[in-house]
């Protein structure tokens, strides 16, 4: 990895970014703190190349997971295997730096699985550079797709948007990514099953912490195609919807919950301070786009592969479009009354999915290259007083550079101030309640990427 900013230049845009105190709602915190070579990866995204494999997966006809694995052209077989090839191509070009494999599994009779089946993810795994990082950062996109019948294995199914958008997506980030270094492993995934119960997430998620993988964060991109909908009465080419759940649907409640609800963190679990960050930093490298945050699981009716992961506590987002066009997802392709429907690649919008595409690099480099984050992240309520008090734990990591604490309302979605402490582990907010603002505490790399925050727990002395 190259670095980019002397210890001083670090400092002086640390200094820069913090915020000076107001009650203004508006005000939030705004990431300046770029790598130049994180914007050489954002240039050398390339709509063209999104374009060509979104047609390449839709001429495989359908990707249906119940469809033809045998033929060299057509089915899910076949476009796994052109997805492998791709990935493996990416590897050779990066001198190797990607590990290419296949995920497979037998998935017994299910809601909509009749049969025994193989269910096979592909995945490109970039190892981090860093040792002692045991992180590992996950984005995906499904490549199985659907007519309106979900169990019908032979009509057409193109899957422009739902999901061959997401695939190409996480495959360009996979193409950009390994000719670069990060600290903490990055893994792309085009999964299976998603349209027949999210089943190839749902294996991979449940391995995963089986084997005690450390997944500080996963994104999936799942239609992201198109930012049009009814007929172009909505149109929002530059945002894009980040979905990011608050507090799990548990039957019972695990002690940990129960103590981000007792002191009104329900915003702050993990997902949703992942999903913050990459707003702050996505649209800090690019300011055009917004990244709007929704703060549910998913759309009505529908669901995605980050539940999966969800469901074995690790954060998880959803990446989507900001409008749907329905007559365009999960129907046969015909023409009724002038109107096409089915999910055909010319209703794919490249430059979107590229910039959408930007937004996850953005994020996912950022975050590869930023310190594990400090630990027993604490406040202290030993006494009644208008200063607040954190106190936490420094990660071991060799590329620390020092921490940021950040506050907000309690009605702020977003961080609206910060301040740069050095590798100090402790901090007091002088007349800052903590009846009053919400805090977190991140760790900041030595050349200025920063971590998710860390919310405080209280303790008393």
């Amino acid at each position: 990895m190259r670095i980019f900013a002397t210890v001083g230049l670090f400092f002086s845009i640390i200094v820069f970014s913090q915020c000076t105190p107001s009650q203004n709602s508006d005000q939030k915190v705004t990431f300046v703190n770029l790598d130049p070579e994180i914007e050489e990866m954002l240039s050398e995204v390339s709509a063209d190349s999104i374009e060509k494999n979104v047609y390449r997966l839709a001429d495989f006809g359908t990707r249906h997971t119940l469809s033809e694995t045998e033929s060299d052209t057509f089915g899910i077989g076949a476009a796994r295997r052109w997805i492998k090839a791709e990935f493996d191509r990416y590897s050779q070009d990066s001198n190797n730096r990607l590990e290419v494999e296949y995920h497979r599994f037998i998935q017994e009779p299910d809601r909509r699985i009749p049969d025994s089946t193989e269910i096979v993810n592909v995945v490109a795994t970039l190892p981090g550079s860093n040792p002692a990082d045991d992180r590992i950062f996950v984005v995906s996109g499904h490549y199985d797709s659907r007519a309106t019948d979900v169990m019908d294995a032979e009509s057409e199914a193109p899957g422009a948007n739902d999901d061959a958008s997401g695939t190409a997506a996480i495959m360009e980030m996979a193409r950009v990514m390994s000719n670069y270094d990060f600290s903490a492993t990055l893994v792309f995934i085009a999964l299976a099953g998603e349209e027949q119960g999210l089943l190839g997430a749902e294996q991979w998620a449940e391995d995963a912490a089986d084997e005690g993988k450390n997944i500080a964060g996963m994104f999936t991109n799942d239609i992201i195609g198109n930012p049009d909908a009814e007929a172009g009465r909505l149109s929002d080419p530059y945002k894009v919807r980040l979905f990011a759940e608050g507090i799990p649907p548990q039957r019972e409640l695990d002690r940990q919950t129960r103590r981000y609800l007792q002191t009104g963190g329900e915003s702050d679990m993990p997902t949703r301070q992942l999903a913050r960050t990459i707003k702050e930093v996505s649209e800090g490298y690019l300011p055009a786009m917004d990244v709007w945050l929704i703060y549910r699981l998913d759309r009505y009716l529908r669901g995605g592969d980050h539940r999966s992961f969800l469901r074995r506590g690790f954060p998880a987002v959803r990446f989507s479009e900001p409008n749907e066009e329905f007559k365009h997802q999960h129907q046969d392709i015909r023409e009724e009354d002038d109107v096409q429907y089915g999910d055909l690649p010319e209703f794919v919008d490249y430059p979107y999915v590229a910039r959408v595409t930007r937004v996850n690099l953005a994020a996912l480099a950022n975050l590869g290259r930023s310190p594990k984050p400090p630990e027993n992240v604490g406040m202290n309520i030993s006494q009644l007083e208008n200063d607040t008090r954190l106190r936490w734990e420094a990660p071991d990591t060799d590329n620390l550079g020092g921490f940021e604490v950040l506050w907000r309302e309690t009605t702020s979605p977003v961080w609206q101030q910060s301040e740069y402490v050095g590798t100090d582990t402790h901090y007091t907010a002088e007349l800052k309640s903590k009846d009053n603002w919400i805090f977190g505490v991140r760790s900041v790399s030595n050349d200025g990427h920063v971590g998710v925050p860390v919310y405080p727990m209280p303790f008393r002395e």
